[in-house]
């Protein structure tokens, strides 16, 4: 009998399923798409309905034949490419090249690589959902007519290798402004103050004055504070309230795409592209010796909350076994979705709570363990009983002000007690109203409002689903592209614009307001959407999006002149002509030419300098990266002075050793400064 032909993406995913389906299925990979818009040619026939014109993707001529070959041996072909729209483009797309008919029930999906999730799936074929094609075909089109277009606009008028994207031009956007903001803030003085209060059993704690004459206070100025100061001189401090309550923390929901882009960012400082290849490979599936290849997790690609029963009765048992009934809600916690979701898929979550990450972390790599281990501790923690905590508030008067301090105790782990999250113990001294206190000092405070911060990858993420810009499966390459272009550049784990993003995004606001406003890229979105419902045609979606755009582009290339960009000059010196070289862009990065080209022909590799002297030979460090992309520190003295560090140095020297600090990063915005000599360790900036 001819084998069953099951086509997915990937090769690791077609080991996985051929050790779920047997050996009647030959499981056959694509190796991603096979069919995609000509990159030489506009590829779009705007005068015949944005009628797209599709190739077969250069290289992949052999990969289509075998497939064909395949087909045609095999009594039934079934397209399993991952269940989204993409992935429903691809499958439509193999069904023409395969020509499978039209009607024929060949598509399944599965958002796990589970045994029962694929027999189910194979029992269920059904036709190519044509309304989730037509809208990734929307998508597709609208992204090539916003980039064939604009793109050539830039070479011409700013720089060549420039491009402008449909969605990538509005996250320009938003950190250009953020930046804007930034440099137009102007800090506002204010100040605070602590009275540090001994109880009559000798115990000390912090309150912060809070109120005057029963009004809000806010401290202004030195002046000021200084003659609350003196009006609290020989002022008696008595208790006047004590309130206790219980406050209940709630458990974070399981990962959807955009919150484990946030959190591997934020705990394990791994970019958006590194969590969704990692990711992949987890739902793909990795080989646990001699079980053969797993599939470890559910779809990454998703903007659900939701957990299936089936899997929520899993998780109470196994916490039920582990922690016992105090850690198990009533009922299932229930999450909503946010906004916008499309909640075709459940959320993030292990296949196996059973599948603890310590017992499997053998057979996985260390970036494979870290974000396993994080999916599988926020999924348990979502179907945990809340953490308590006891607040307690005390307020104390002075004459006609008034200080309060507050403390807060754990009570009950609940959630905490899997998936960790900053919760600071406080605990006062027990007091009870009409106690009177001892002052110990008074210690005023100046502060400075603060600028809003800059993107990080977290955040830009965090700000670009709450605005509907994107889906969750673009953000990772929208970040890299626009890294690569050099519109923006990471400083510190934020992200800076350079002069040329300001350059682009201020054409683009004057001439093409639509292409880079934030409402109208969401609106576009929730167009996309109609389109997969079946409410709305993609081809009118294209038409009313392209004839203005159109108008608007003919304008442009009229009025705009040629716009100068300023290069960065650096230190260094051509070895040849003697000019200040400047930093160009190129395929490979960063790199230094002569300004004099194609006079000189002068260049140099690029050396980031991170303003430490070298601690060997007082050198300048520099970034370097090795053979597979990973960031070191090493001399630009190099090869006569060989200092090399994976983390960064610093200008603070050890006080047990005396040798250099070096920078490791931590979970917040404060990173740690550890010995690499005698592993002393601190927090603080690295100065």
């Amino acid at each position: 009998m001819a084998k069953v032909l099951v086509i997915v993406e990937s090769p690791a995913k077609a080991r996985t399923l051929s050790k779920i389906l047997g050996r009647n299925y030959l499981v056959k990979s694509s190796m991603g798409h096979v069919r995609d818009l000509p990159r030489s040619q506009f590829g779009v026939d705007v005068q015949n309905g944005f009628e797209p014109k599709y190739i077969t993707i250069r290289g992949k001529g052999e990969i289509v034949r075998e497939l064909r070959e395949a087909a045609r041996k095999s009594g039934r072909v079934l397209l399993a490419s991952d269940p989204d729209r993409e992935g429903e483009a691809i499958a439509w797309h193999l069904q023409k090249l395969l020509e499978i008919d039209e009607e024929r029930p060949c598509r399944i999906e599965f958002h796990e690589i589970t045994p029962p999730a694929v027999s189910a799936a194979v029992r269920q074929p059904r036709p190519i959902d044509h309304r989730l094609v037509d809208a990734q075909q929307a998508r597709r089109v609208l992204d090539r007519l916003v980039g064939y277009n604009l793109s050539p606009l830039l070479w011409q008028k700013v720089k060549r290798g420039l491009s402008a994207g449909r969605v990538q031009s509005v996250a320009v956007r938003l950190i250009c402004d953020r930046e804007e903001e930034i440099r137009n803030f102007v800090p506002e003085e204010y100040w605070s103050l602590t009275a540090t209060l001994r109880t009559p059993q000798g115990e000390e704690f912090a309150a912060k004055l809070v109120k005057r004459a029963g009004e809000q206070l806010t401290i202004r100025n030195a002046q000021a504070v200084d003659e609350i100061v003196a009006a609290l001189r020989g002022a008696t401090y008595t208790v006047h309230a004590v309130t206790r309550r219980e406050r209940k923390r709630q458990a974070p929901p399981p990962f959807i795409t955009s919150t484990l882009q946030q959190e591997a960012a934020k705990r394990l400082n791994f970019t958006a592209k590194r969590t969704m290849a990692i990711a992949q490979q987890l739902y793909e599936g990795i080989t646990l010796g001699a079980a053969g290849p797993v599939g470890l997790i559910t779809y990454l690609r998703t903007d659900s909350p939701r957990v299936s029963p089936l899997a929520q009765e899993e998780a109470r048992r196994y916490l039920s076994q582990r922690f016992g009934e105090d850690y198990l809600p009533a009922t299932p916690p229930v999450y909503k979705k946010e906004g916008q979701a499309q909640d075709a898929h459940e959320a993030i979550r292990p296949t196996a709570v059973e599948r603890e990450p310590e017992t499997i972390k053998q057979y996985l790599t260390a970036d494979q363990y870290r974000l396993y281990r994080l999916i599988w501790q926020r999924f348990l923690a979502s179907q945990m009983a809340p953490a308590l905590f006891e607040v307690t508030t005390v307020e104390i008067g002075a004459g006609e002000f008034l200080f309060r301090a507050n403390g807060q105790v754990l009570r009950f782990p609940g959630f905490l007690q899997v998936y960790s999250e900053a919760e600071e113990e406080t605990r006062l001294p027990l007091l009870e109203p009409e106690t009177v206190l001892q002052l110990v000092a008074l210690e005023p405070k100046q502060h400075f409002t603060q600028p809003p911060p800059r993107y990080t990858e977290a955040s830009l993420v965090k700000a670009l689903e709450e605005k509907g810009v994107g889906r969750p499966s673009t953000y990772a390459p929208i970040i890299e592209t626009i890294l690569a272009r050099n519109y923006i550049k990471r400083q510190e784990r934020q992200f800076v614009p350079t002069e040329l993003g300001f350059v682009v995004v201020n054409l683009l606001k004057e001439y093409f307001p639509d292409v880079v406003d934030v409402e109208f890229t969401a609106q576009m979105e929730k167009q996309l959407d109609l389109v997969e419902e079946g409410k709305l045609a993609w081809r009118k979606v294209v038409g009313d999006f392209y004839t203005p755009f159109r108008q608007v582009l003919a304008r442009a290339e009229q009025e705009i002149g040629a716009i100068e960009v300023a290069e960065e000059t650096s230190e260094e010196r051509c070895p040849k002509c003697g000019r200040r070289m400047v930093v160009k862009s190129g395929r490979y990065g960063k790199f230094l030419a002569c300004p004099a080209f194609p006079e000189c022909r002068s260049t140099r590799p690029y050396q980031e300098e991170v303003g430490v002297g070298c601690p060997r030979c007082g050198g300048k460090v520099v970034v370097r990266r090795g053979r597979k992309g990973r960031q070191f520190y090493g001399c630009s003295r190099y090869p006569e002075c060989d200092y090399l560090s994976w983390d960064k140095p610093t200008t603070v020297t050890c006080p047990t050793c005396g040798e250099r600090l070096v920078e490791k990063a931590g979970r917040g915005r404060t990173p740690r400064l550890v010995c690499p000599k005698c592993g002393h360790k601190e927090r603080g900036q690295s100065g």
